[in-house]
């Protein structure tokens, strides 16, 4: 049978021919399971649309997942790539959260186009037996359906019905490739219960069989146990052993083996033998025979809601120690808390000079949170008085929350509520708001397992705020550092921008300047400090104010090199540089260029020729006292675009440096000749608008025409 989510947008023909499509892959690929992630049209995130061989259950903490996460399908999606990782080893080294869920497993993850545009990614799992490489008719199989997807979802759009992930991803059973008649049905049956205990679940984890015998040795009948979860059920099964093992089968579709005290004096074994539509249980009794007369205890059946699944808490512990942002901690609990407990909505908020801040929420609109961000940590209110007083807060219904807050207000159909204090050795970092639609009891299980989460949140809370605060003081003293404003020199344009990298404190040391020398020459300077730190920022401001010192007074490129490198030798800073200076005389329409070290500046010519200049090669500043610089004469037309510029916007892994600087080359002589600031967005690419690995300073300069005015 197939589960079609009717939240899923696109017409329901559309939505059975993508099943058909991704249901030949499965078969096409031998793969144990599958799933199919679509990209959300409003935000970076791949959203679970379709699942083979496994459970919603089971996959729920990946049912949404950001491009930038360390994950295949992410990773695929945002390289637009297939990703294999073969072994075990490699998906620990890489992918340690995804380890924690499939680690024994072959994984592989293609992008599916839609014309030119990523709509989305196919992840395939495979049993460890797999072979550590893709053969050529798997390797085909992937291809194939990701261009027969992407041409539908493609039609789709044209047509004006979009397939678009929903709430639920559409789950498709596995195909039996037999059906038993009557005779083998009934040959079927009594060969279960001739089993010493005989169970069979579905891939959510729900009894749907279970003989007299295997009733007799769980100690329950078995109208309690049909279509419900074991462990939701019977208390001695409701620790994390049964159900984390009943994952591990559904996920690497291998045979479990594993024993359960359920009495002092009774012991069970259970085998679990898993497949593409569900899980079969073989249970036998170890139990020693009890002395005459003695009552064996059963212990009562609980609530499903006292048990909560661990592994999903495991992901989430796992997810928060890979948060840098305060805004990656709440996408992350948002995420995976959410589901694990089956909430509504998520708060997350800082406390700060006496005041908590909203930094995150899921399920609530923001003109609803607008009524309350920015209340006092005096105030009589849940949030402030459970971090004041460093107690959690549970209301398990409305009523009961309006008993302690008359002026309590509901959100919608919300009805119970969960105020976590994230607190740090007694110092208040936050608070976490879970609320439910359905009352909720609230149990004692469930209050500590909540509390121990709040623990972990406020570790990554406050390494987030740490990290911000940080990154704060950096950005402020880098954009100190640099030019403001570029000077008006008669004669040329300029446009320059600077990108931090992605990672550590966004600082470093690449710089750039336009010197205005004289009313008709000017020095165009770029330049690279090693290192991403604040002592970086601090040798690159002393070196650009000698840069400018030197270069104000009209001193030749290679003389401003020469004492430029003398100065930082004399500091002694223990890091070097790179550094490129152009004097430009309009009058005389000629330049000057020195290189310390530096890549070579992109000159394109009026008619649209564009060259990489070679120049002689001058050692890093901060090497030798006394190195020379020798400086090569260029001519100066008008037209003429000179393009300066660090590494980072051209190295990449694997890659050679000439090659990258010819493809930028390229770019320069292929973009439209038009506004500087827009030919700087073409020469930065995707890097304006994705992370950068590495910090980018770039200048562009035009020559617009030549002043004949004297110095």
């Amino acid at each position: 049978m197939t589960v079609v989510v009717s939240a899923a947008s696109g017409s329901a023909r559309d939505w059975e021919e993508l099943a058909a499509l991704f249901r030949r892959l499965v078969t096409d690929a031998g793969a144990s399971s599958a799933m199919l992630f679509l990209l959300s049209p409003e935000e970076p995130v791949l959203q679970l649309s379709m699942l083979y061989g496994t459970s919603w259950t089971v996959l729920s903490p990946w049912a949404r997942i950001h491009v930038e996460e360390a994950i295949p399908a992410a990773e695929a999606t945002r390289e637009r790539r297939m990703v294999w990782v073969g072994d075990s080893e490699g998906l620990a080294l890489h992918y340690p959260r995804l380890a924690l869920m499939v680690p024994e497993h072959a994984v592989a993850a293609a992008p599916v186009f839609a014309g030119e545009a990523v709509r989305g990614t196919v992840c395939l799992l495979w049993p460890p037996s797999h072979p550590g490489h893709l053969s050529t008719e798997e390797t085909a199989a992937i291809e194939a359906f990701c261009h027969r997807a992407g041409m539908l979802l493609e039609r789709s759009t044209r047509r004006g019905h979009p397939l678009l992930p929903g709430k639920r991803p559409m789950t498709l059973a596995a195909e039996q490739s037999h059906t038993p008649d009557q005779a083998e049905a009934l040959a079927a049956h009594d060969y279960a219960v001739r089993l010493p205990g005989a169970m069979s679940l579905d891939l959510e984890g729900r009894t749907t069989f279970v003989s007299d015998a295997a009733s007799d040795l769980l100690g329950v009948g078995a109208a309690d146990l049909l279509g419900v979860r074991p462990w939701d059920r019977l208390r001695w099964l409701g620790g994390p052993d049964f159900e984390d093992r009943f994952r591990a089968a559904v996920i690497g579709h291998r045979p479990v083996h594993f024993t359960v005290t359920r009495a002092p004096d009774v012991c069970l074994s259970f085998e679990l033998y898993p497949d593409a539509s569900g899980v079969s249980i073989h249970m036998a009794s170890l139990a020693q025979e009890s002395p005459a007369g003695q009552r064996r205890h059963v212990l009562p059946l609980v609530e499903p809601s006292e048990i909560k699944p661990f592994h999903q808490l495991m992901h989430l512990a796992a997810g928060l120690t890979e948060t840098v942002r305060v805004s990656d901690v709440a996408e992350t609990l948002a995420n995976q808390l959410l589901p694990a407990f089956g909430a509504a909505g998520l708060i997350l908020m800082t406390a700060s000079e006496g005041r908590l801040r909203i930094v995150g929420h899921r399920g609530y609109s923001t003109a609803f949170l607008s009524l309350f961000d920015g209340q006092s940590l005096a105030s009589d209110n849940p949030p402030a008085n459970a971090l004041t007083g460093h107690s959690p807060l549970f209301f398990g219904s409305f009523a009961e929350f309006q008993q302690t807050y008359p002026d309590a207000v509901q959100y919608g159909t919300r009805n119970a509520w969960a105020f976590l204090p994230l607190v740090i050795r007694g110092r208040p970092v936050g608070i976490l708001v879970l609320s439910f639609d359905r009352t909720r009891r609230f149990p004692p299980t469930e209050r500590n397992l909540l509390i121990s989460v709040a623990g972990l949140v406020a570790q990554a809370l406050d390494r987030a705020c740490l990290h911000e605060a940080s990154d704060d003081l950096a950005r402020t003293l880098q954009t100190g550092l640099l030019p403001q404003r570029l000077p008006d020199v008669p004669g040329l344009r300029a446009a320059a921008r600077y990108l931090p990298a992605a990672h550590g404190m966004d600082v470093g040391g690449d710089f750039y300047d336009l010197i205005r020398c004289g009313a008709t020459t000017a020095t165009a300077v770029i330049g690279d400090v090693q290192g991403h730190n604040v002592r970086a920022a601090a040798l690159m401001g002393q070196l650009r104010t000698a840069v400018h010192t030197h270069a104000v007074v009209g001193m030749r490129p290679d003389d401003l090199l020469t004492r430029t490198n003398q100065v930082m030798c004399d500091l002694n800073p223990g890091l070097f540089a790179s550094c490129l200076c152009i004097q430009l005389d309009l009058a005389r329409h000629r330049a000057l260029v020195a290189t310390a070290g530096h890549l070579p500046p992109l000159l394109r010519h009026p008619d649209g020729r564009t060259e990489a200049l070679a120049l002689p090669p001058g050692p890093l500043l901060g090497i030798v006292a006394d190195a020379d610089y020798p400086a090569v004469g260029i001519p100066l037309s008008s037209g003429l675009t000179l393009a300066l510029y660090t590494d980072g916007l051209v190295e990449a892994p694997g890659i050679d440096i000439d090659d990258a600087v010819a493809a930028l080359a390229d770019r320069l002589a292929q973009a439209p000749d038009d506004d500087l600031e827009d030919l700087t967005e073409t020469l930065l690419g995707d890097a304006s608008h994705h992370p950068c690995i590495d910090d980018i300073a770039m200048l562009l300069v035009r020559i617009t025409g030549s002043s004949t005015t004297a110095d």
